[in-house]
């Protein structure tokens, strides 16, 4: 614990672990929570058990953030256990599955007052996953998930035991914002040999198999065939890179023209911006913080209908939702919302509306904060919610 200069207000000291520095839902949602804290009431720092992308955007912000490379298990619950004592840490909240296993014995082994952890993932884990996430989830205060589907797949993981929270991903609206200055997309779109006048349909992802990128790409030459003016951007790195290209390379000469496969692209927002049609062919999704960010961006949205989706897009009425792995209602989304302008700024509208009133960064943060201020009251640990009225925390 520390305390604020001059006025002796006790501030708690948490610590957001990452397991991995890449990009993503789960670093998003870790660096939301570094940014839009408050600091008034909690002293935040970070640490990663990897470098990374995520790394150099947390420094960039000016926020402290310690690299403690994970080697052998062991090694590293020591590391982070010393870490938490060196640092008084009053609350652990730990992202993705490493971060929970070892952070979770570190907390314990250090007399960690509070542990947190995010289930951001929506993979198919092994039994022997399973098993390790259930044996630490005793020890975990509360679990955080995105999404409805996903509180049911960790149940079902047999992580019951635990109190488990729904606090979904938010998007902060002022790095979304739908009135962007247009110079910016107009140079993006010269940047990666668009045409101004051609209709941009893009998806922003890890290229990472269940992404479902293939299916969007098999979509694409009945798509150009229905708009000749289109053009497809895929914006993201992973393991799928060269299997995208290579499926790019082979579609017919019409199609293969108009795709873009641009890699990492440091301005998100203005690729979001830049979009006619944003869309998601996920095969499973814990919410789809992607999805998120271009309704933010007032974007129209073609997402598939897994995991958390559904719960973010009304069908018809934010956005379209279409079946996992089936290229022809796929492609029938897209060129309906390409041929209908009025259609698209419909659901545009609404879905902006829907993540200002829903799922926006601050009302996620505060959410988030005031599990931390339940947490430490029923650990014992004096906060400024207990000179509050303890029944309006986590509402």
């Amino acid at each position: 614990m520390t305390t604020l200069p001059g006025d002796g207000t006790p501030r708690r000291r948490v610590l957001q672990l990452l397991a991995t520095a890449g990009t993503g839902g789960a670093q998003e949602s870790a660096v939301a929570l570094l940014l839009h804290i408050d600091r008034s009431r909690f002293e935040v720092e970070a640490v990663t058990l990897a470098e990374g992308r995520t790394v150099r955007r947390i420094r960039e912000l000016g926020i402290p953030v310690t690299v403690i490379p994970a080697q052998d298990d062991e090694s590293t619950v020591r590391e982070l256990a010393a870490y938490f004592q060196r640092r008084d840490i009053d609350i652990l909240h730990a992202h993705l599955f490493r971060a929970e296993l070892l952070g979770t014995r570190a907390a314990q082994e250090a007399g960690t007052p509070v542990v947190v952890a995010t289930a951001h993932s929506s993979r198919v884990r092994s039994p022997a996953d399973m098993a390790a996430l259930a044996a630490v989830t005793p020890s975990i205060n509360r679990l955080i998930v995105p999404s409805g589907a996903i509180a049911a797949k960790v149940r079902a993981e047999g992580r019951g035991t635990a109190e488990i929270t729904v606090v979904p991903n938010g998007v902060d609206l002022d790095r979304f914002s739908p009135h962007r200055p247009s110079q910016d997309t107009a140079a993006l779109r010269a940047a990666l040999g668009i045409p101004p006048g051609a209709f941009l349909i893009g998806v922003v992802a890890r290229l990472e198999p269940e992404k479902g990128h293939r299916y969007l790409l098999e979509a694409l030459p009945a798509i150009i065939e229905a708009v000749p003016n289109a053009w497809l951007v895929v914006v993201g790195e992973g393991s799928q890179t060269d299997a995208l290209r290579a499926q790019a390379g082979s579609l017919p000469l019409a199609a293969r023209q108009r795709v873009v496969i641009a890699g990492f692209q440091t301005d998100v927002e203005a690729v979001t911006q830049a979009l006619g049609v944003a869309v998601m062919p996920s095969l499973r999704e814990a919410q789809g913080l992607a999805v998120l960010e271009a309704m933010a961006a007032r974007r129209t949205v073609v997402a598939s209908a897994v995991g958390g989706i559904p719960e973010t897009i009304r069908d018809g009425i934010d956005g379209l939702l279409v079946p996992p792995a089936d290229p022809p209602p796929l492609a029938t989304a897209i060129t309906r919302l390409a041929r209908d302008a009025r259609l698209r700024d419909r659901l545009a509208a609404s879905g902006r509306h829907r993540v200002e009133d829903r799922f926006n960064a601050d009302a996620s943060v505060r959410q988030v904060e005031a599990i931390y201020e339940e947490e430490l009251i029923r650990a014992g640990v004096h906060t400024s919610a207990s000179i509050m009225d303890v029944s309006a925390v986590g509402t």
